[in-house]
């Protein structure tokens, strides 16, 4: 068996630990919202205690790229493939960071009464950022540059609903003071909601380079 079969085999075992690893944090996110609507403390706690798997997974393909990169010296789309890899693990281990956020931040409003206001919004963010994390993942096993940039687009819709949250939310504590702690762990709670978006994006980003060769972060994606 030549050098060039095993080295294939290894980056098949790496797409494969990225795809479980985006697994877990796809289940953390839903989950950390499942715990903001329904108020579930236990959820969101075992949600934290979760967050140690993904770790774990963030390390273990950080180990696991170094070794490929030091053994077979890669170039060209191997090496953009093995450093497309170490970044979309380090953007879902955060995405799986903000989830534990979220859960810290629906613990601590069950010791008040619940603050529905604006949750349509925040609903419709939570759907569209966990779609978005979906669908980079697909474009990244698919290596569909098309799909990934539909990713980077849609990013726009998360950013104005989490303007539109917290605009509602400013006027809000502003014309009813008493509400002000509640108010301001929900608008935590969208912004956690829209860096998972920008995550995804990132993601996204990444996958256009691993197939163009291109850069496109910091650009306007039509």
């Amino acid at each position: 068996m030549s050098i060039g079969h095993f080295f294939e085999k290894e980056l098949t075992g790496l797409k494969e630990k990225i795809l479980k690893m985006g697994s877990l944090v796809e289940d953390q996110i839903a989950a950390s919202i499942k715990t903001y609507l329904t108020r579930d403390a236990a959820l969101a706690r075992q949600t934290i205690q979760n967050d140690h798997q993904v770790n774990a997974m963030d390390v273990e393909i950080d180990e696991e790229c170094i070794r490929l990169l030091a053994l077979y010296q890669p170039a060209a789309r191997d090496l953009r493939f093995i450093t497309t890899a170490m970044k979309i693990a380090t953007d879902l281990e955060r995405m799986s960071d903000l989830s534990e956020d979220i859960c810290e931040r629906a613990i601590e409003l069950l010791e008040e009464e619940p603050l529905h206001r604006h949750s349509d919004d925040i609903i419709a963010m939570a759907d569209a950022s966990q779609k978005m994390v979906v669908e980079a993942l697909d474009a990244f096993v698919r290596k569909d540059v098309a799909l990934a940039r539909k990713v980077c687009a849609d990013d726009r819709f998360v950013d104005e609903l989490t303007h539109k949250v917290f605009k509602g939310l400013l006027s809000d504590m502003i014309e009813e003071p008493a509400i002000v702690a509640r108010a301001i762990r929900v608008s935590f709670i969208g912004k956690y909601i829209e860096r998972i978006a920008d995550h995804a994006t990132n993601i996204a980003e990444v996958v256009v380079y691993l197939v163009e060769g291109k850069i496109i972060r910091h650009t306007v994606v039509e």
